[in-house]
């Protein structure tokens, strides 16, 4: 093992390029003149690293909805396997995105580059054939949930679990008055956060559900205010699909539209409808009371239906193994459904300080040293 070793990385998301950015900080750490290239986002940039193509290009979600990018991203795998091929780096860490990481894994495995998958596919509530390639993919898999390197080695699959680092980076108690200062929200009044998610696709499907269900509440409670953070490649869009449902965004207006910045409007506001993700774990976090939604075009619900393997699809109820919050999904999606599970959340405040003590006690039990507990697992993979 070299002092400098160098890492390919490829994050698909904005969840991954946080999670990946964290890792860098515990790899840099323990290595400070490392470099890493392959594909990410902001964050891994601020950490100095090389992205050899944009992230927003892994950025889809779905089964119809990848088609029309398939080629485009075929060709991006094929391509950054050459180079990593050509290069041979100390070893590969793929960082979620499963769909795009697992068949680039396999292949420089097989030539002997050492592969790292950094978050388990959710095997145990969707996936559950995923757990065969991912014994192929991975030489080392990082897990963030406690019970996954158990059901992980029964598979024949090396498993550590690192904590989620999400976890460390949220305060255990969220000081609201603070962010909304920093924001420049409504110092009293209930703060409604809108995270219809941050793919084009989402917006597409839950935005203007969600902006009706914000119309129907702020004409019943004309003191709401929500708050909406977004891409700002989105923000555009985003801002026209308020508009189309009446809640004018912009100073004045019952609507402030942030670019990124989410976690501060979770930390800001009282209740969040939010789009089912990884989102949702943040949420939880924070001890935000959620109702979770998820919309999608009719095939791939069929799809994602057929694969389903617990009741639950909100990360919180299934670490929780009940409905803590309440999950309206597809055609359940209505915007009166939505408004009534947000209002419901905003009448009882003794339901949701019970819910902020269950979600305190997960935040106790996935808050550790992730990065530096990632970075001796790689290390081990890497003396081996």
């Amino acid at each position: 093992m070299t002092m400098d070793p160098r890492f390919a990385m490829v994050a698909g998301e904005a969840s991954g390029d946080l999670l990946a950015g964290l890792l860098l900080d515990g790899l840099k750490s323990r290595w400070p003149a490392l470099s890493a290239q392959g594909i990410g986002g902001p964050a891994m940039a601020q950490r100095g690293f090389e992205a050899w193509w944009p992230q927003h290009k892994l950025a889809v979600r779905g089964y119809v909805e990848v088609l029309p990018h398939l080629r485009e991203l075929l060709a991006i795998r094929r391509a950054l396997g050459d180079r990593l091929l050509a290069q041979r780096p100390e070893a590969f860490i793929g960082v979620d995105a499963p769909d795009f990481n697992f068949d680039l894994e396999i292949r420089l495995r097989e030539a002997g580059v050492k592969t790292v998958h950094f978050v388990s596919p959710s095997f145990w509530a969707w996936r559950a054939k995923k757990v065969e390639k991912l014994r192929r993919a991975a030489d080392e898999v990082l897990c963030i949930f406690p019970f996954e390197p158990e059901l992980l080695a029964a598979q024949g699959v090396p498993a550590t679990y690192v904590g989620h680092p999400i976890a460390s980076v949220i305060p255990m108690a969220p000081d609201r008055a603070a962010a909304r200062a920093r924001l420049g929200l409504p110092a009293e009044g209930p703060v409604v956060a809108l995270l219809p998610g941050s793919r084009r696709a989402e917006i597409r499907y839950l935005a203007r559900r969600f902006f009706a269900a914000a119309r129907q509440l702020q004409v019943a409670r004309p003191q709401l205010h929500f708050v909406l953070p977004t891409l700002p490649a989105l923000r555009a869009e985003v801002e026209a699909a308020a508009r189309a449902e009446g809640l004018n965004p912009g100073p004045g207006g019952p609507l402030t539209v942030l670019e990124g910045q989410s976690h501060a409007a979770l930390a800001a506001c009282d209740v969040t409808l939010i789009a089912s993700g990884t989102a949702t774990l943040e949420a939880a976090l924070f001890k935000r009371p959620m109702v979770i939604a998820y919309n999608m075009p009719w095939l791939s619900w069929q799809i994602m239906k057929g694969k389903k393997l617990q009741p639950w699809v909100g990360l919180p109820n299934i670490l929780a193994r009940d409905f803590v919050v309440p999950e309206l999904l597809q055609d359940a999606a209505t915007p009166d459904a939505l408004a009534r599970a947000v209002g419901r959340w905003l009448d009882h405040p003794a339901e949701v300080q019970a819910l902020e003590r269950q979600f305190t006690t997960l935040h106790e039990q996935l808050k550790r040293d992730t990065a530096r507990l990632a970075t001796d697992a790689i290390e081990k993979l890497l003396a081996r």
